[in-house]
């Protein structure tokens, strides 16, 4: 059921060693893409508990938060809900990515070698953004 109101989410531009973390979307919203760890926030749960939450539930990485990276507004076409997503540059700490059932896929890169990788919308300047805070 599609819920009837904007649903608020975050996600994770995470570095180590220079490079970012992408996953791939195994299921729809945007199946086999790639992009940042990341989901919608529980009722009660801050921004950052959300976000720890979410990446050690999507790859059991630890991170430290370091900032706000961007935001954007998601309307998928035909409908399907209506997503803001506030995106934080963060750094890891520890564990080595293990995907549960919604990502099939990572990656990681330099921020400069994504290339032809097929991505969700704003990725780029969200990890430009988030490249300047760590």
């Amino acid at each position: 059921m599609t819920p009837d109101r904007p649903q608020l989410a975050i996600s994770g531009a995470i570095f180590r060693d220079g490079n970012i973390l992408l996953v791939r979307r195994a299921r729809a919203p945007g199946l086999g893409l790639y992009s940042f760890p990341g989901g919608r926030v529980e009722f009660g749960e801050s921004l950052h508990a959300a976000l720890h939450r979410e990446v050690d539930e999507e790859t059991g990485l630890r991170i430290a938060i370091v900032g706000l990276a961007g935001w954007r507004e998601v309307l998928p076409a035909g409908g399907g809900g209506h997503y803001v997503i506030m995106s934080f540059a963060a750094r890891w700490t520890a564990g080595e990515p293990v995907l549960n059932d919604e990502h099939d896929d990572f990656k990681w890169l330099a921020p400069d070698a994504i290339g032809d990788l097929k991505v969700t919308g704003g990725l780029a300047e969200v990890i430009a953004t988030a490249r300047k805070l760590v």
